[in-house]
C-alpha cells in the first residue's frame, strides 16, 4: 500500500471507543473554545465580506453557517473555519519545528457531519482523527523552514476527517486525501513580512477545497495515491523524508494541544503572563519605562520577535498586531489585558502603544530554545530611568501542557466572547450541547449555532 492508503486505513478503522475518556473531555473543551472564538469574530468587517461572498456564490442549503443562514458544505467549511481562526485565539499544537492550530479543522468537520446527519460520537471521532493527523505530520514533516505554511499539513487532516464523517471506505478516503494533498500546498509568505487578511483565511480556503475533495472522492473521483512518496510528491517537493506507521497511531494527541489565555499568537503567551505578573508585583507604570528586553526561544523570535519572518515594530493592522511580540507586550502593560478589544484599529493606532512597542527588543536565547516545545520559556527585563531594572523569568502559563485550562475557564471565555451575539439562554444551550456531544445528533448543535445573532443584532433562524 502507498502511504496515503495506510493513512486511509487508520482513518476508516478509527472508532469512538478508541478515544480515552480524558481525550473525549479535551475534545469537547476544544470545541467549546473554538466556538467561543467563532462567535467572538461575528461582527468583524472581514467576516461580513466573506458572508457576502458565500451568499453571492449560492449553493444548496445543506449546512449551517454560524451566525445564521445555510449553504453548501464546502462554503460552510470556508466561512465557519474563518470564524474559528479570525481572532487568533484558538488552540495550538507545538512541535519542535512546526506550530499548527488543530481546531482550524472544526468548521469543515462540522459541515460534513451536519450534511451526513451523524451523531456526536462520530463527529468527535472524526475531530480526533483531524487532530492526530495534523499534529503527527507537524511532528515528523514540518514544512515551515522549507517555505511552506502549516496549512499545507491541514490538507491531509481536513480531507481525512471529512471523509470519516461521510463514512467513505478506505479507497475513497485515500483518494480524498490524495486530491487535497496534491492541490493545497500553501506558501509561508502568508505569515511573513507585512501580514494581510490571508493570515486568517489560508486554512479556511484550504478547508473548503479539502471538503470539496472528500465529496468528489465520494462520487468516485480519483487522486494521485503516491501523493506522499511519488515522483515530485509531498516528500520530494515539500517536506523531505519522513515516515509514520499509521497502524501504531492512536487518537490521543488532542491531549497535547494547548489553549490560549491571551488573544495573541501562541508563542507570546508566557511573555504576556510574565510581564503582567512583573507589573502587578512591582506596581510600575508604563510611562516610566525606558526599554524592555525579552529573551525567548528561537521559534518565537523568528515568528513574532522580528527574526527571519520580518520586523514586528511596524504595526498598523490587527493581523500585524497579534503577530508582534513588541505590540502585545506593550498593549498588555498599558491595558492590563490582551483581548479582541486590543486589536481595534483605534487602539492599534494610538501613540501610547506605538511609542512603547518601539522600546521592546527581542533576543533568541539558546538555553530557552533547547527546552521548547516542552516549555515556553522567556525572561523579561524592564529598564527604567536612574538605572532601575526589574527582571522575571517564566516557563509556562495557565493553559499550557502542565496546567491545562479547566472546563469552567473555557466556559467563561465562551460566555465573554459570545455575549454580544447570543442571550444567556442560547449560550447555555450551546454549552450544554457541547458538554453532551457524545449523546446528541450534530444537527442539534448546528441548529443552535444558526440561531446566534449576526452583527445586525437580529436573531436568524437556522
Amino acid at each position: 500500500m502507498t502511504q496515503v492508503e495506510q493513512l486511509a486505513g487508520f482513518i476508516v478503522n478509527a472508532s469512538f471507543t478508541d478515544i480515552s475518556g480524558f481525550a473525549v473531555r479535551e475534545l469537547k473543551t476544544r470545541v467549546l473554545d473554538a466556538l467561543a472564538c467563532a462567535l467572538g469574530a461575528l461582527d468583524n468587517e472581514l467576516i461580513q465580506m466573506l458572508k457576502e461572498q458565500v451568499e453571492d456564490f449560492g449553493g444548496r442549503n445543506q449546512c449551517t453557517l454560524i451566525g445564521g443562514g445555510k449553504t453548501a458544505p464546502d462554503r460552510a467549511a470556508f466561512l465557519n473555519c474563518a470564524l474559528v481562526r479570525y481572532l487568533d485565539f484558538n488552540d495550538s499544537y507545538l512541535a519542535k519545528r512546526e506550530t499548527c492550530h488543530p481546531s482550524d479543522n472544526l468548521g469543515a468537520v462540522l459541515a460534513g457531519a451536519e450534511c451526513a446527519n451523524v451523531d456526536g460520537r462520530d463527529f468527535l471521532t472524526a475531530l480526533a482523527v483531524a487532530y492526530q493527523v495534523q499534529c503527527r505530520l507537524s511532528d515528523v514533516a514540518p514544512v515551515r523552514d522549507r517555505g511552506f505554511d502549516h496549512v499545507t499539513l491541514g490538507a491531509y487532516s481536513v480531507a481525512g476527517s471529512v471523509a470519516k464523517v461521510l463514512d467513505l471506505d478506505r479507497e475513497q478516503t485515500a483518494h480524498a486525501i490524495a486530491i487535497s494533498g496534491a492541490a493545497y500546498n500553501a506558501l509561508r509568505v502568508t505569515r511573513t513580512g507585512r501580514l494581510s487578511h490571508w493570515k486568517g483565511l489560508a486554512f479556511a480556503n484550504m478547508a473548503s477545497g479539502a471538503t470539496h475533495a472528500a465529496f468528489l472522492a465520494m462520487r468516485g473521483v480519483t487522486g494521485p495515491l503516491e501523493v506522499f512518496e511519488g515522483n515530485k510528491g509531498f516528500i520530494d517537493s515539500v517536506a523531505g523524508p519522513f515516515a509514520i506507521d499509521w497502524s501504531q497511531e492512536n487518537l490521543e494527541l488532542v491531549t497535547r494541544t494547548v489553549l490560549k489565555k491571551y488573544n495573541a499568537e501562541m508563542h507570546s503567551q508566557s511573555s504576556i503572563e510574565c510581564v503582567l505578573e512583573l507589573q502587578h508585583e512591582s506596581g510600575f507604570t508604563p510611562e516610566n519605562i525606558e526599554h524592555i528586553e525579552i529573551d525567548i526561544f528561537d521559534v518565537a523570535h523568528k515568528i513574532i520577535g522580528g527574526g527571519e519572518e520580518g520586523s514586528k515594530t511596524e504595526v498598523l493592522t490587527k493581523e500585524q498586531a497579534d503577530h508582534s511580540l513588541p505590540y502585545v507586550i506593550a498593549v498588555a502593560l498599558l491595558d492590563g489585558e490582551v483581548t479582541p478589544g486590543q486589536y481595534a484599529p483605534e487602539r492599534i493606532g494610538r501613540k501610547d502603544v506605538q511609542n512603547l512597542l518601539r522600546k521592546v527588543t527581542v533576543h533568541p536565547a539558546p538555553e530557552y530554545s533547547a527546552s521548547f516545545p516542552e516549555e515556553l520559556p522567556c525572561r523579561v527585563t524592564v529598564h527604567f530611568g536612574g538605572g532601575q531594572i526589574l527582571r522575571k523569568e517564566k516557563r509556562n502559563y495557565p493553559g499550557f501542557l502542565n496546567s491545562p485550562l479547566p472546563w469552567d475557564a473555557v466556559e467563561e471565555k465562551f460566555h465573554r466572547l459570545a455575549d454580544p451575539y447570543a442571550d444567556r439562554v442560547l449560550r447555555e444551550a450551546i454549552v450544554n450541547a457541547v458538554a453532551n456531544l457524545d449523546q446528541i445528533q450534530i444537527p442539534e448543535l448546528t441548529e443552535l449555532l444558526g440561531r446566534v445573532r449576526g452583527p445586525t443584532g437580529t436573531e436568524e433562524a437556522a
